[in-house]
Formats: structure tokens, sequence, C-alpha cells
């Protein structure tokens, strides 16, 4: 599926300190296609896919004409089987899956890393990046294509930024889009509290692609979690020289620090971290929601406008950010903010609950 690559160091890995993974972790099955992803392909994609415009037929049929109805949901990331059996997935699963797809058809794809602001989650104090991805697809030799031609890609973005006129992007190898999708499970797994999984997950995505960083990030996690500081530290200042000044690599260096006793060398980079990043995720939304402990709402909706600002697409702040308004006696703001949170949101749980607290206000206003 992809070029061989080169281990790591062996004393990054530990496997001795985990069990064996409950889970079949195997790049192969990434963007393999099944029976009924090729059944699809010849019932409802061959007979159209001709002539000129064939990216674009392509994309109305499997998204814009709905023949799919494919689902956003962020709550697993999922190979190209899986997505496109459980018809719903997140933007990696969607990328991996139309990846699959279209490879199936016959056209040329290519990975893009979009450099807008990361989606952030976070569990049990632990913060995770998610990058953004999105696909090009071009256009067949037999369709009149003549080589690569970047004019002739359509790209496709499942949540795309506010903007994209102007933003910078660089082309992924597929062995680093398999990488992100082995870090995703870890990062899922490690949330879950199946550290066994999320190291094994990790680990494969270190070895999938030794150049991603956020892979060795996540093990790094995954070791201090597990009470293995020293293999913690070891693995994120491989990470640093990998990368050097990468903030979240820093910011999870820090505790380990903390936990070896190292507390003068803890010091001095969380005053780096600070210069390079004086307000970490969350920390508008944090001092947001203490301001709505204080009743303080004014504050509170300034906060969480702020958070948005720098992640648009992140349900939790926009809810929050609704409270704020009902706080202050603003209905059509909180209601135009709970319908956000609504579009936004990650899973049917979300939008359920969401949806269910728009109602209340709904069914509330007076005639």
């Amino acid at each position: 599926m992809s070029s061989p690559v080169t281990a790591p160091p062996d004393p990054l890995f530990h496997d001795q300190l985990f069990r064996v993974p409950s889970e079949r972790i195997a790049a192969a099955d990434i963007f393999a296609v099944s029976d009924s992803m090729k059944s699809f392909v010849h019932s409802e994609l061959s007979g159209r896919l001709h002539g000129a415009g064939i990216q674009q037929r392509f994309a109305e049929a499997l998204y814009t004409k709905g023949e799919l109805r494919i689902d956003y949901e962020s709550v697993r990331t999922r190979t190209a089987a899986e997505t496109f059996e459980a018809r719903a997935g997140n933007c990696l699963s969607l990328v991996i899956m139309t990846a699959a797809l279209a490879r199936e058809v016959g056209l040329p794809v290519r990975f893009q890393r979009v450099y807008v602001d990361d989606t952030w989650t976070r569990n049990g104090g632990v913060t995770f990046s998610v990058g953004h991805v999105n696909i090009g697809l071009g256009r067949r030799q037999i369709d009149g294509a003549f080589g690569r031609n970047d004019s002739d890609m359509l790209t496709i973005d499942f949540v795309p930024p506010r903007d994209l006129g102007g933003v910078h992007t660089r082309e992924l190898a597929e062995r680093t889009v398999a990488a992100m999708y082995m870090n995703n499970r870890a990062a899922e797994s490690f949330m879950q509290g199946r550290i066994d999984d999320a190291y094994w997950w990790a680990r494969a995505g270190v070895l999938q692609d030794p150049g991603f960083v956020g892979s060795y990030n996540t093990l790094g996690v995954i070791y201090r979690r597990h009470g293995n500081p020293g293999e913690a530290e070891q693995v994120l200042v491989r990470a640093l020289e990998l990368e050097p000044g990468n903030p979240h690599v820093m910011a999870n260096l820090i505790p380990v620090l903390d936990d070896l006793g190292r507390f003068a060398e803890s010091k001095r980079l969380s005053r780096q971290l600070a210069e390079l990043e004086p307000n970490p995720p969350f920390s508008f939304f944090d001092r947001g929601l203490a301001a709505l402990q204080r009743s303080d709402f004014t504050a509170a909706r300034d906060l969480f406008v702020r958070e948005i600002d720098r992640a648009p697409y992140h349900h939790e702040f926009h809810y929050w950010l609704a409270v704020a308004y009902a706080g202050m006696g603003d209905g059509e703001a909180a209601r135009k903010e709970l319908a956000t949170a609504i579009e936004t949101s990650a899973t049917r749980n979300d939008r359920d609950l969401y949806a269910a607290k728009l109602d209340r206000i709904e069914a509330s206003r007076v005639p």
C-alpha cells in the first residue's frame, strides 16, 4: 500500500509493558475496498463517469445527490470499508473512503494537509489536536488528461474552514495519511481507557511514517498515563528533535519532567512554551466557564467568542456561548448558537441533546 519505512530506534518501544492488542492493527485494512464497495462502483458509478467533469460527477454521486447518504460523525475513525458500511465517518474517514472509491474507478487522488486551526479534544486533562485533511481528485488519461495537471484537480473538503482563500496546503504521502489514521485510533482508544490498544496503534503509526510527529506525541502521552515517565520523556524528546518548538509536544513533556522530579527543566520549558503559545487551546473556554460560574455572562460571551474564532467547528464552544447569551437575555442569539452546535456536533447523541435544548427554548417563546 505504501513504500517501506525505516523503523525508529528500538528503545522507543517497550512492548513488554503492554498486553497484546484486542483488535487487528494492519495498514493494509485502511484503504481496502470491500465487495459492497466494488458492487456500488460497478452498479452506481461506472456508467456515468466518462468525459469531462468526471470528478464532479463522482463527488455528486457520493455526496451531493445523496446516493450514499454519508453523515459526518467523529466518534471513531473508520477504514474505507467501515465508513462505507456505516454511512458515517469523521473527516479523515471520509477522505480515506473517497480515495479508495476514486481509485476503484481509476481517478488519481492527492491527499492534502490544510493549515488552518486544528480541532481539539480533551480527556482527563490531556488535550489532543486533530489536523485538517482534504482530498484532490484528478482526471483519468482515458478522459483526456495528459499527465498531472493541478488545474484539473477537484478538491473535496468535508469540514471546510470558513474561508479557504489563501489557505496553505501541503501534499501528504499515503503513508502519512495511514499514520494519521493510526494516531487517531490511538487517541480514541486512550480516551476510552483502552491503554494497551492505544499503545499498539501509536506504535504502528510511528512505524508507518517515522516522520509524522503526532504518533510520537500520542505515544508519549500513553506512556505517562501508563505510569512510565522515563519512556514518555524518551519518545517526546525524540518528537522535539523531529520538530523543535512543537507546542503540543512541549505541553506534554512538561508534566513528564515534573513526574521525574526535574522541576528546573520543567519550569524552563514552561516559560518557553508560554512565549510560543500564551493562550493555549481551551484557555479562553475555561475562563469563560469560570465567568459563567460568577454569573458574568458578558465576560463569558466574549471569552467563548474568542475560543470560537480559532476553533469555529467545536460544538461544545457554541453550546456554552448559547448558555451565555441565554443568561444575558438574548434568546435569539442563544437559538442561533444552539443551531450551530447541532450543525457542528461530532455525534448523533450530541445533535439530539442540543436539538432537545433548542426545542425547549422554542417552546418557551411567547407567541
